[in-house]
């Protein structure tokens, strides 16, 4: 197996990660879709490798509050991944899962406090959006891939990126990063982060034949 660094990556080996983030993303629609039992349309994800210190401005600056739902990767693959969305979007989709019994008013989406009901059901919904993203990668690659049980945390954007960063920064300042906006009625933000460590980003690439 070649060593690999970010600099290859961000060239030689980029459109093929594109590729898997379309796919992958893709297949986490079609879950919410059916998790929420309506029709989601999905924009073309935006696929990019980004510094750690970038991350905050993407999702809308540090002190954004966001909603996290973070997994350590292991098997073939090791690293980590999270998605993330803001309050607003994290209560819209609760709210539809739970057939609008929640009740919430549109105006204070951004502001709603989770209880342990929404927070678990938050849960879920990263479970299942995130097992949809990994099987695709899992199918195109051959590759065992295995999601630890789902960590929530709810905060500042700078708070909640600083979790991957402090565990992987250490082996490489970039991180693969799928912005997808999903939409029903109201159009929703979800951004995926995927840290996987180096050799693991060459075992993706071997398995697909283009190393």
């Amino acid at each position: 197996m070649k060593d690999l660094n970010m600099d290859q990556l961000s060239n030689q080996y980029f459109d093929v990660l594109k590729e898997l983030g379309n796919i992958g993303a893709g297949n986490a629609t079609t879950a919410l879709a059916q998790l929420i039992n309506c029709k989601v349309d999905m924009s073309v994800p935006q696929v990019k490798l980004l510094d750690f210190q970038e991350l905050g401005d993407v999702v809308g600056g540090d002190e954004q509050i966001m909603v996290g739902i973070y997994f350590q990767v292991s098997g073939d693959i090791e690293g980590s991944m999270m998605f993330i969305l803001s309050q607003y979007a994290a209560a819209h989709l609760v709210n539809k899962l739970m057939c609008g019994m929640l009740g919430i008013e549109e105006e204070v989406k951004d502001e709603y406090e989770f209880g342990e009901m929404e927070c678990s059901a938050i849960k879920e919904v990263g479970n299942i959006i995130t097992g949809a993203y990994l099987n695709a990668l899992s199918g195109l690659t051959n590759l065992k891939i295995v999601p630890s049980i789902p960590q929530l945390g709810i905060d500042m954007a700078g708070a909640l990126l600083s979790v991957p960063a402090v565990e992987f920064g250490i082996l490489g300042d970039k991180i693969l990063f799928i912005e997808t906006q999903f939409s029903d009625d109201v159009e929703l933000d979800g951004y995926f982060i995927m840290i996987p460590e180096m050799e693991s980003y060459a075992k993706i690439l071997e398995s697909l034949g283009v190393m």
